[in-house]
């Protein structure tokens, strides 16, 4: 069947009161961004609290779920057939040959829903309803009204043009990208960051991304791969901002001066910090970690509250009662898995200690990060200057 339009049902969005514009405003936007994947030319527009897509000429439909379907801020999709108003005799033959071509087989249940939007329209609402029932039902013997939990609703909305639609294609929920403000998440060529980044995205939250790379112990080859999920992960939150930051020297420093249990914390305490500079600077109002408690060593509740001490900034963990299986599961789902996957090591898998510290004792890490008073600053100066700044899109 051809459809001409596409009703987008929103969930949260219809509780925000008079602020409500403003959340219809950014989740147009990111359809008209979506879209753009999507073979064909779209019109997306704001209509008596819907929000459409009109499909100019000819497009891909398949493509275009599949874009709508990657919009946060939906939770249903309605593929919509335009008719003309040509008198309700025209909108009887219009609604049976819908019936017949979306559910040739006959025999479910139905119930009729209009909505009578341009009120000049000659007949009430409940009056559409049962003319239109009794029409159906002449048109299919086999199908039965059900008023209450029917196998078919179909809608039939009055507006200038009659607009016919029966299916709702589920949509991902949450909020409009961006209506939440930034985060800056710490991004690795791990399975849950990617998944980490999808979930805080979908509650509105715009993504820029930094990421540690140590040459020539990690490989332009581990850098390609995480520009590769920042671009599939930016096919949910839009465009991200990604931050390359060559870690190498300060990652040989730590390991050279500190105690080798402690290298994963203190390393990451010092990825902390250069992530959160650059929060700073691009007016984030968080981080964004892929940690889950009791993964790894470096993720046990006192290993985090090491972690934790050197930021100023909230850090949100998405990810920290999850299993494995259930952010595998996600990252499968948003199509991050076979890339993080891929064999090509990060520096967090590089300079791993065989028998790391579990339970940091704070004081003891600040002792032993002492040690790197003479060239740390320097280093960490270094680092910031020297990233890498590229602008991920889908």
């Amino acid at each position: 069947m051809r459809f001409h339009s596409f009703l987008i049902k929103y969930g949260e969005i219809g509780i925000k009161g008079k602020n409500r514009y403003l959340f219809e405003d950014a989740l147009v936007r990111q359809i008209r961004f979506a879209l753009k994947e999507a073979d064909g030319e779209f019109y997306v527009h704001k209509a008596q609290g819907r929000v459409y897509v009109d499909c100019e000429g000819e497009y891909d439909y398949e493509e275009t779920i599949d874009a709508l379907k990657r919009v946060f801020g939906i939770v249903g999709i309605c593929p919509v057939v335009r008719v003309l108003d040509q008198g309700f005799e025209q909108l009887t033959k219009d609604v049976v040959a819908y019936m017949k071509e979306m559910y040739p087989e006959g025999n479910q249940t139905f119930k009729v829903e209009a909505r009578r939007s341009r009120k000049q329209y000659p007949m009430t609402s409940m009056e559409i309803n049962c003319e239109l029932g009794g029409v159906i039902l002449d048109a299919f013997p086999e199908m039965k009204v059900d008023v209450h939990n029917p196998d078919i609703r179909l809608n039939v909305e009055v507006r200038e043009e009659i607009y016919l639609y029966s299916e709702i294609i589920p949509g991902p929920g949450g909020m409009p990208v961006g209506t939440n403000g930034n985060a800056m998440l710490l991004l690795s060529g791990g399975i849950d960051s990617p998944v980490a980044g999808y979930m805080i995205s979908k509650r509105g939250v715009g993504l820029k991304a930094t990421y540690f790379h140590a040459p020539p112990y990690t490989s332009e080859r581990a850098k390609d791969k995480v520009v590769d999920l920042a671009k599939l992960v930016s096919r949910y939150a839009g465009p991200i901002e990604l931050h390359v930051v060559n870690f190498t020297d300060i990652q040989l420093y730590i390991y050279e001066k500190c105690p080798h249990e402690e290298l994963t914390i203190i390393m990451r305490r010092y990825m902390m910090k250069i992530a959160e500079h650059f929060a700073k600077e691009k007016g984030c109002l968080g981080l964004i970690t892929g940690e889950s408690i009791g993964q790894v060593a470096s993720q046990t509740m006192q290993s985090l509250a090491a972690t934790n001490a050197v930021c100023t900034l909230p850090v949100y963990r998405p990810l920290i009662g999850f299993d494995k299986r259930e952010i595998v599961e996600i990252s499968e789902k948003i199509d991050t898995y076979e890339t993080s996957i891929q064999p090509f090591e990060d520096c967090c898998t590089i300079f791993v200690a065989k028998h790391p510290v579990t339970k940091p004792n704070l004081e003891r890490i600040e002792k032993s990060e002492e040690k790197l008073t003479e060239k740390i600053d320097e280093l960490m100066k270094t680092a910031i200057e020297t990233t890498e700044v590229i602008l991920v899109k889908p």
